[in-house]
């Protein structure tokens, strides 16, 4: 494999995509330690120590941004939001819809547009809902300058999506999905050397260590082992007689992973918790606050929320990336068929069903990788890096990220060499 790896870096057009792609991301480590003018770094340092949780699990999205409030603070999550809106809104508005699908690349341009628009509003809410409910840390506390940190807050989310269109049009692997993925790699290195010296100095117990330790391996292997789960659909091709050839007669089967829709119902399940917060920071209405309180990740609804979120996401994002009609369609165009099932409708519905009961288990899945370390964590009594920051929803976000990285570089070499590097 190493040596497969590094015949595919003497392709002078992948080693371009790679050194792009991480220009980029040191970029993004550059800007997450660029704080916002007028802030108290050391009083929100002390508010991160306060409300640690919610914080922290925040956090974890922006790279670190968060906690010194850099410009890169809110990171990519007001573009998933606004992704999800659009999502949405093409299955309740036909008009959208259509606007994709008929009109292609240019139909997908507007779409982009109108995403980046919602962005730019819901920056500007999410930006002025956090100064808001963190004016304790303002140095200075006048609307102007309120208003200088929304708009540098604002601006560094517009250039933090642009940086992740540019790496997924220009470089290797999804832009913004790698912005996440850098931003919680890059921490590693830290968290690991503050466990171990939490460890070696008797402040967490070697029981725990291990325990974490072991469990976050158990959870690498798990999560590679259901992302790439899939269930084989046997299609049988007819043979087809044309002048003096004989074409199809093959047998063949339909992939259909376990998990279809990654890493995307995690983001998007955090991406929606954060509403009630921003919405009771604007307020400061009673009511809502306590409900902000009772859904955030942490607290017992609020992980069964976070639960269900990622279920019903899984079951949203697979129903609009993967059409059984439009499968069974074009295995019909091309004289295939399921053994057992006729071709047409009862194809479609059979795919349904298939993909339904993959999708509810994929789903349960996801939902219990992403909060059962929450309470191990609690059981060990561990405040350390393993099962709080890498086990989990983290971890999930690592693996897939890296393993479609990885499977867009091996189809890239593919193409020119005819070999790739992965075993």
């Amino acid at each position: 494999m190493l040596v497969g790896l590094l015949n595919a870096l003497r392709i002078p057009d992948l080693r371009r995509k790679l050194l792009f792609t991480g220009i980029m991301l040191v970029l993004f480590r550059l800007g997450v330690h660029i704080p916002a003018p007028g802030i108290n770094v050391e009083a929100l340092q002390r508010l991160f120590e306060q409300q640690g949780n919610l914080f922290n699990f925040l956090d974890l999205f922006v790279g670190g941004a968060l906690r010194q409030f850099a410009i890169f603070a809110l990171g990519v999550i007001p573009y998933i939001t606004a992704s999800i809106i659009m999502s949405l809104l093409q299955v309740v508005l036909p008009s959208l819809k259509e606007l994709a699908r008929e009109e292609g690349e240019a139909g997908r341009r507007k779409i982009g547009m109108y995403t980046r628009y919602l962005t730019v509003v819901l920056t500007v809410v999410q930006a002025t809902g956090s100064i808001v409910g963190l004016r304790t840390v303002l140095v200075d506390s006048r609307p102007l300058t309120m208003a200088l940190i929304v708009a540098t807050i604002t601006a560094g989310t517009m250039l933090l999506m642009w940086m992740g269109e540019l790496m997924t049009e220009h470089g290797v692997g999804n832009g913004v999905s790698l912005i996440i993925f850098g931003g919680i790699v890059a921490r590693l290195p830290f968290q690991a050397a503050q466990s171990i010296g939490l460890a070696g100095v008797g402040e967490r117990s070697p029981f725990a260590f291990v325990f974490d330790l072991v469990f976050v391996l158990l959870t690498i292997v798990a999560v590679i082992a259901v992302t790439q789960a899939v269930r084989k659909i046997p299609v049988q091709y007819a043979k087809r007689v044309v002048g003096r050839r004989v074409y199809g007669g093959q047998a063949t089967h339909l992939p259909l992973k376990l998990i279809q829709a990654g890493v995307i119902p995690i983001i998007f399940a955090v991406s929606v918790l954060q509403f009630p917060r921003t919405i009771a920071q604007f307020t400061h209405y009673g009511p809502i606050e306590r409900f902000a309180t009772v859904v955030q990740v942490g607290q017992p609804f609020g992980d069964v929320l976070y639960a269900v979120l990622i279920v019903l996401f899984t079951f949203f994002y697979t129903a609009v990336s993967f059409d059984p009609h439009d499968i069974a369609e074009n295995i019909k165009k091309y004289g295939g068929f399921i053994p057992g099932m006729r071709p047409g409708k009862p194809t479609a519905e059979y795919l349904t069903r298939v993909t339904d009961r993959l999708t509810f288990v994929g789903g349960l899945v996801l939902a219990a990788v992403a909060v059962v370390p929450l309470y191990l964590s609690a059981l060990v009594r561990g405040t350390g890096f393993f099962t709080i920051y890498l086990a989990g929803t983290s971890v999930l976000i690592v693996v897939g990220v890296a393993l479609e990285t990885m499977k867009q570089i091996e189809a890239f070499v593919l193409m020119r060499h005819y070999e790739g590097f992965m075993r």
